[in-house]
């Protein structure tokens, strides 16, 4: 079976649905998996946790699956993989996050019934898999029964992110010339993103150095570039991550990094001068190290520590894994 031949029907909860949305990472990959020669039909649907809009979803994914021809089912999420089971075709599934590890509360941080649940439902689901990704190593242990899995992090455009000369940059944004700034890319009303953190880590900052805060949501995917290229530092401080697309797009774009040790930031970071990983999370702790990152100044050579990462090696991953799985290996 050739990429030439190969037709998928990859189904995803997550799918960005403006042009700012979240999930571009996997329209992304079904994007330069289309380059590389697959037919890609991409079934997105909006589960929200609703039984009746799963089984609505299940029953289209059934008579798409009845009247055209695919080769394989790609589930971009664990909860996802719900729609083609039983299988009718080899099934590949990546777990990219709070699917696996299961959600947690908001309040304090653990995990809540719903995610437990959702953890076990993915754990059951990876091992009636063809193939199982991960994004990051540290997800393989929340997988029981020794399920085998692939680890193929999210994939950078590094046509799109790419470093912006800071002038020219905020010259776009109409953001200051002369201030320091600090930038946080995610969505601030989620709470396992914990925006409230980063702002009270700047402000703690601010008493001593004047910075100010920049907020990367709500703006198209194609200006993010010019937001990490007219910043100064990017504040990560997220409770659950699977693999940060933020910190691996913003080490493309040269961009000095702040972040608590989440997800494969540990791994991301190791040996890139001019970032930090924080012992812990208190806003002191982020505050002290995001003064120690702005005195250095510069950029970083982030671009280098990530070119592993280009979404077209990514993509040949994908493809070869999608081949094992139609031919019937063992998993890995």
């Amino acid at each position: 079976m050739t990429a030439q031949t190969l037709r998928v029907l990859m189904v995803t909860t997550e799918w960005p649905r403006v042009p700012w949305g979240t999930a571009q990472f996997v329209a992304r990959q079904a994007a330069f998996l289309r380059t590389a020669g697959v037919d890609v039909e991409v079934f997105p649907f909006r589960g929200e946790s609703n039984p009746l809009n799963y089984g609505s979803a299940w029953l289209r994914v059934r008579r798409r699956l009845a009247r055209e021809r695919f080769d394989l089912v790609h589930a971009q999420t664990g909860q996802s993989a719900l729609l083609a089971l039983p299988k009718q075709l080899p099934l590949v599934v990546t777990f990219r996050g709070c699917d696996l590890l299961g959600n947690l509360s908001s309040r304090d941080g653990h995990l809540t019934a719903a995610g437990r649940m959702l953890q076990r439902f993915c754990q059951w689901v990876a091992r009636r898999a063809d193939a199982v990704i991960v994004v990051s190593a540290h997800m393989r242990r929340y997988l029981r029964h020794g399920v085998p899995a692939h680890v193929v992090p999210s994939g950078i455009d590094f046509d799109l992110f790419r470093p912006v000369p800071r002038a020219a940059a905020r010259v776009r944004l109409g953001l200051p010339a002369d201030e320091r700034l600090v930038l946080f890319v995610g969505n601030p009303h989620l709470p396992r993103k914990r925006f409230p953190l980063a702002q009270q880590a700047v402000e703690i900052l601010s008493r001593t150095l004047p910075v100010r805060f920049v907020l990367g949501w709500g703006v198209p995917h194609a200006e993010m570039p010019y937001y990490m290229g007219a910043c100064d530092a990017l504040v990560f401080t997220s409770r659950q991550e699977g693999s940060p697309n933020a910190v691996k797009e913003a080490l493309a774009c040269n961009l000095p990094i702040v972040s608590v040790p989440v997800g494969d930031v540990v791994e991301r970071l190791h040996g890139v001068a001019g970032c930090e990983v924080c012992a812990d999370d208190r806003p002191e702790t982020i505050a002290a190290a995001l003064a120690r990152v702005l005195a250095r100044g510069g950029r970083i050579a982030g671009r280098e520590a990530v070119r592993h990462l280009d979404e077209r090696l990514i993509t040949q991953q994908v493809l070869a894994i999608y081949r094992a799985a139609l031919n019937g290996r063992p998993r890995p």
